[in-house]
Order: C-alpha cells, then structure tokens, then sequence
C-alpha cells in the first residue's frame, strides 16, 4: 500500500495526475486497473472514477510493493566510504514520497547510514546524482557545489543547431511556484534571478537537431530547460518550454536530458574528500 497527502501543487487537479507524478512505477494502465477493483480511497472512500482532489487529500493506493521499482536494485556508478554516485532513471523525483531518496536510504538502512543528495535533477532528467553518506561528506560538498568547484554537465538534444559552436548565455529566471513555471529575461526584472548556462555543440544532425553539452554555474528550477528553449532550441521531449509539434515528430514524451559528467575542481583544502580532487564521473551514454 502507498499513502499519499495532496499538496497544494495539485489541489483542483484529477486523481491520475498526483498518482502517476508522485509514484512514477505506476503507469496509467495499472492506474485505470486500480480504479476498476477500487483499490484506491480517497478520504476513506473508495473511488472508481478519476476523480479531482484537493489539498491535504489522503490518497490511499492498494497495490502490492513487488509492482513497484522501489524495491529494485538503484544503478551504482560508484561507491566508497563517504560518497554514493547513482544513475537515476527518468520518472522519479529525488526527494519526497517513493523518491529516488527514500529507495536509497531504505536500502541503506541495514548498513547504519542515511545517504543524502548534494544536489537536484528534475523528475524526468536522466543521468548522475550525488550523494554524501556522511555529515561530514555532505558539509564539504555542498560547500564546493556552491562554490563552483563541482562541474555538472549536461547532454541536451535539442531542435535546431546554434550558429556559434560554444556559448555562454546570461540571463534571469523568475520561477512561478502556482503554475510550477519558470520564466526566463534577457534583462533583470524584480523577481527575477541570474542564471548563467553555457554549452558547447557536441553533434550536428542532419534532421536539424543537435547534441549539446551543457554546463550551469547557477542551479535554478528548470534552468537548462527553460534557458535553452528561450534563445531558440528547445529540448526535444520537454512538454512544458518544448513544442508539442517537435516532440511528436520525435516521439519523444520526456525531455531529453541527461546529467551525464561530474567533475571536482576542488580549489582548496578538501579535508577527507580531497582525494576526489581532479576526479570526474562519466556516463557511456548516448541520446538517441
């Protein structure tokens, strides 16, 4: 069973959007088979119908744990005393109810620590995410992440291919918590925040698309998605600041992006992380 309390992110909303958004293993097959049986109450009434719900809601879902991905194995890049590094799948957020953090620190419950993340991706970005098994191991790299001595890199396949091969674009990012929406301007507005987002074309297609990497030094709420479809390439797959038109030409439902490097530029003393100076983490991955 899964018990989920409705925020107010989708008060107003229907039934299917909080369940498939909060429990990602749960397609909208399962769900319509789910509502056939009632195996889902709401306030403690069993519902057959995709119903709206509202703000602190209580979603009860009657379905048995081996149907979940939470009690698979997570994909290990690597692993020592102080540091997890996993490559997380599309469809699941990093923290929260059945998040990538709560499958990871289950699992590690038996072996007495709590890993926790150092840093975000969005529900559907693929690729590497960082974790500290350690209080001492999380102080330090949330340090040097907010530093800039912690490099992420990207790999976006977007519509179009820019005219200069490498970029580096500022501008401000204005994120509206109501509409879960950022919005991006070239010049600053009251609200608004300074992101820096730079990329360098890795790969020209001859269908008019392209591979890029993509490197932030500001980590804000859907920067590279947004920054990216704001100066004219859109990330192929994205639903909310792609084109309906471009995703289904490419039969693409989720954006194509992938946190595909870290490296540590570690620029002062690291204390017991000071071996991972120089150090980078690569995925062998490919975006189409």
């Amino acid at each position: 069973m899964r018990k989920l309390v409705v925020d107010k992110k989708y008060n107003g909303k229907k039934l299917n959007k909080v369940i498939l958004e909060k429990i990602p293993d749960i397609k909208y097959s399962t769900f319509c088979k789910l509502l056939r049986k009632k195996d889902i109450k709401v306030n403690g009434k069993r519902v057959n119908k995709d119903v709206e719900i509202f703000e602190n809601d209580e979603v009860l879902i009657y379905i048995q744990d081996d149907l979940l991905k939470s009690n698979k194995e997570i994909e290990t890049v690597f692993e020592d005393d102080n540091i997890l590094v996993i490559n997380k799948d599309a469809g699941i957020e990093i923290t929260g109810d059945n998040s990538l953090t709560s499958i990871v620190q289950e699992l590690y419950k038996k072996k007495g620590c709590k890993p926790m993340p150092c840093h975000r991706l969005d529900r559907n970005t693929t690729g590497l995410v960082l974790y500290a098994k350690n209080k001492e191991s999380l102080d330090i790299l949330l340090s040097k992440f907010k530093n800039h001595e912690i490099e992420k890199h990207y790999l976006a396949w977007v519509y179009g291919i820019p005219k200069e091969k490498h970029k580096r674009l500022e501008a401000y990012l204005f994120k509206d918590n109501k509409k879960s929406m950022v919005y991006i301007s070239d010049i600053f507005k009251k609200g608004y925040q300074k992101i820096i987002t730079t990329y360098t074309i890795l790969e020209k297609k001859k269908d008019n698309t392209s591979i890029l990497d993509v490197e932030i030094e500001t980590g804000r709420t859907h920067q590279i998605r947004a920054h990216l479809a704001h100066i004219g390439y859109p990330i192929i797959g994205d639903g909310k600041y792609g084109k309906n038109e471009i995703n289904k030409t490419f039969n693409r439902r989720t954006q194509m992006l992938c946190s595909y490097k870290l490296k540590f530029n570690f620029k002062n003393d690291s204390g017991l992380l000071e071996y991972l100076k120089g150090k980078e983490f690569v995925l062998n991955t490919k975006m189409i």
